[in-house]
């Protein structure tokens, strides 16, 4: 019995110095932020300061969350009850999956610390343990609870990616974002968001997402995740459905309702196919497929892939089926609905007109409510800019987002918040296009037409440039464009 016990205490004594000390690895991070503003792009919002945490993982590297550290300015890092604190710089951002990893320049930062180790998907009803800095709290917090529910959603930090998300009892509060969930030992998640209408849920990111992430940077580069360009609907439901599509009556599938120009999709799949399997995984009628042993998302198979890898496809067309490969892209649409982070904002500011690219950091000026509130033919741009664009050659669309009143301006407040549609005949295709047109003093006139409007806006070329420095000067426009342009 003693040497049985004996055993024993050597086996836990073994498995313990295995495990690495969880406290050690993670980290504080205080943030110093200063977003841009996208109603006047060419100046940035309020400076503000805010704490997350971290966890060092292998190679002297912090993984945290991107909205931790998106738009930030300065970036230190501190481990639980050592006072010294380190600066650190983002070495990689992965805004689509709210992941970013942190460089420390002082290496010394990492010393008498063992790095957390990257796990597996948990099963449900699992006990996951969470660390972190709670707002308000110097001393780690730690938060246990049990997995409820894993399933594909919207990562809340872009708006609009959606990715696998692990639930569990155990809440996320402000601070504890960047955290690593521990389950064995290993990291099996990322705290990374709450639930405002409910106590004690919150979500962390898995670590198929995880890998996705450390796997795209190894070569330097962070790419993102890829999609098929194409939508899709779960209409083979509908036994009429699948008779007017010529599909057998025991399959199973999804049906193409839009194919996104320049995609891979795009010459291979048409409106109206029924994809039925891919990479060898059946799919059923509401975008399931079998994977990591449960049932997910059609899209979990386009997530196993990096940018550039392929994907096996099996589709019916016209009571045919068909066999293909689709290499997996950014796909990224010309109404990008995700926020952006980080970078100024584009813009142009001639004769007092400014113009703006078409994005959601720029509606979201309108503010919380800003889906209803929106002008209706953005919010129209919105929710159709991919049927709408037939053209291969755009690259985004351009609006006049305000006027900075001037003599030469006065009158031409009615064409505010509407994409313009060309200018002197040549169409705008991106802010780029604008800009060359504007540096063209040859012209007499300068005509302006916008989608959904009759009426041309005109501006005297010789006069608006005579009081464009003057109208800059006035309104303290650093430049007349970002990325500047001679005019």
């Amino acid at each position: 019995m003693k040497i049985s016990a004996i055993i024993l205490l050597l086996l836990s004594a073994a498995i313990c110095a295995a495990i690495p000390d969880t406290n050690k690895a993670v980290v504080m991070i205080q943030i110093v932020k200063q977003p841009y503003d996208y109603t006047t792009p060419w100046k940035q919002t309020s400076i503000s300061q805010g704490v997350g945490s971290g966890f060092i993982i292998e190679g002297n590297r912090i993984l945290t969350n991107a909205h931790n550290v998106s738009d930030s300015r300065f970036i230190i890092v501190k481990k639980e009850n050592l006072a010294k604190k380190y600066t650190a710089e983002v070495e990689f951002v992965g805004h689509d999956c709210d992941l970013a990893i942190l460089k420390v320049i002082d290496d010394s930062f990492f010393k008498d610390t063992e790095p957390l180790k990257i796990g597996g998907l948990p099963q449900v009803n699992s006990t996951v343990v969470t660390y972190g800095f709670p707002m308000g709290g110097t001393h780690i917090s730690v938060t246990e609870g049990v997995v409820s529910r894993i399933q594909t959603d919207v990562y809340i930090h872009s708006g609009a990616d959606s990715h696998l998300v692990i639930q569990s009892d155990a809440a996320i509060n402000p601070g504890n974002s960047g955290g690593p969930v521990i389950m064995d030992g290993n990291v099996v998640g990322v705290a990374f968001q709450g639930m405002r209408q409910a106590d004690n849920i919150g979500y962390m990111i898995p670590t198929t997402v995880i890998n996705h992430f450390l796997d795209d940077i190894k070569d330097g580069n962070y790419d993102g995740f890829g999609s098929l360009g194409v939508t899709i609907f779960d209409a083979l439901h509908n036994e009429s459905y699948k008779e007017f599509l010529k599909v057998p009556p025991q399959t199973e599938g999804v049906v193409v309702t839009s194919v996104l120009l320049n995609s891979s999709a795009e010459k291979v799949l048409n409106k109206n196919d029924c994809i039925t399997n891919i990479d060898g995984r059946d799919i059923d009628n509401d975008g399931m497929i079998t994977i990591y042993g449960q049932k997910y998302s059609l899209s979990e198979a386009v997530e196993a892939k990096q940018i550039g890898e392929k994907v096996d496809i099996v589709f019916w067309r016209n009571g045919r089926q068909h066999k293909t490969q689709l290499e997996i892209q950014l796909n990224r649409p010309v109404f990008e609905f995700a926020r952006v982070y980080d970078n100024q904002p584009r813009y142009i500011c001639f004769a007092g007109l400014t113009f703006v690219t078409a994005s959601r950091n720029f509606l979201e000026t309108w503010g919380r409510e800003w889906l209803n509130d929106i002008p209706h033919t953005l919010r129209y741009l919105l929710s159709d800019s991919q049927i709408l664009n037939k053209d291969p050659q755009r690259k985004e669309y351009v609006i006049l987002s305000e006027i900075l009143p001037d003599e030469i301006n006065v009158y031409d407040a009615e064409f505010i918040n509407k994409p313009v549609e060309s200018i002197n005949n040549k169409p705008v295709r991106s802010i780029e296009d604008l800009r060359n047109a504007f540096a063209n003093k040859e012209t007499e006139f300068y005509i302006l037409k916008f989608m959904s409007s009759q009426i041309p806006l005109l501006l005297d070329s010789k006069q608006a440039h005579q009081r464009n420095q003057s109208i800059l000067k006035k309104y303290n426009v650093p430049a007349w464009s970002y990325p500047e342009g001679q005019i």
